[in-house]
């Protein structure tokens, strides 16, 4: 069965479009079958993997709906083993649309039901918030991975991330758990990134990825042309450092 893992923190630009993205293309390339969700209306996971926004048709919307299957909604890529449910802007409208839905928070986990055995990896791109988008998500998973910018502001907000994974999992999946806290945007020439490092650390141990994603050109450059890292400069640290993370997580999972 294949391991659903949702990417997620409620604070914007912290790395969580750029992880879905090179993780998934990371995991294809060493040779596991993974689906990537794109599960934020912002629908740049969709667009970052060259699929161009406004011809999609079915996506998320329409799983979260039921109103296509999971099936139909899939994408190959030009990625190795590497397929996507795409988002379109749509996507904003279906948190009023669930609102007064029985088991709202369900819809996701029950429209992966028959595609889960599929893939080895399901990763969720979440959107910025708690709500019910990304609530569908964390009933869905089985672990949640949570980047922190080594920055400042890295840890303000992941208190209220951890409660609600924690309320989650009493109220709606037992089963989910933390994959890890992945720092990202780590530039070693700040004092202030290794002080974000140390603290992250020190308060939660071996919940941190041993890997460490870094600054990187290449990094913000590769979603400009549809690619991954992979795709657009497997030299770079960004792709060492993705390729890096999928390895860590396959040897956490075998």
């Amino acid at each position: 069965m294949g391991k659903i893992i949702a990417i997620a923190n409620q604070k914007g630009g912290v790395g969580k479009t750029t992880t879905s993205i090179n993780l998934a293309a990371s995991l294809g390339v060493l040779e596991k079958k993974v689906l990537l969700i794109d599960a934020d209306p912002q629908a740049n996971a969709t667009s970052g993997l060259g699929i161009d926004v406004e011809s999609v048709e079915i996506g998320t919307y329409q799983l979260l709906e039921h109103s296509n299957i999971a099936k139909e909604a899939i994408i190959k890529t030009d990625t190795p083993n590497l397929d996507v449910i795409p988002a379109h802007i749509d996507l904003v409208a279906i948190e009023i649309e669930l609102v007064d839905k029985d088991e709202r928070e369900y819809m996701l986990k029950k429209a992966l039901g028959d595609i889960v055995n599929d893939y080895d990896y399901i990763l969720i791109d979440c959107a910025p918030s708690l709500g019910l988008l990304t609530l569908n998500a964390l009933t869905a998973a089985h672990a949640v991975i949570i980047p922190i910018q080594c920055e400042y502001f890295a840890l303000e907000g992941l208190g209220k991330l951890l409660n609600t994974i924690k309320s989650v999992q009493k109220i709606h999946n037992t089963e989910l758990d933390i994959e890890g806290l992945l720092l990202t945007m780590y530039d070693s020439r700040l004092r202030l990134s290794n002080q974000v490092v140390e603290e992250v650390q020190k308060h939660f141990n071996d919940m941190v990825f041993q890997t460490i994603i870094q600054r990187n050109v290449r990094l913000s450059e590769a979603p400009s042309y549809g690619e991954s890292i992979i795709n657009y400069d497997a030299a770079s640290k960004g792709a060492t450092n993705y390729l890096s993370l999928a390895k860590e997580i396959i040897n956490k999972n075998s």
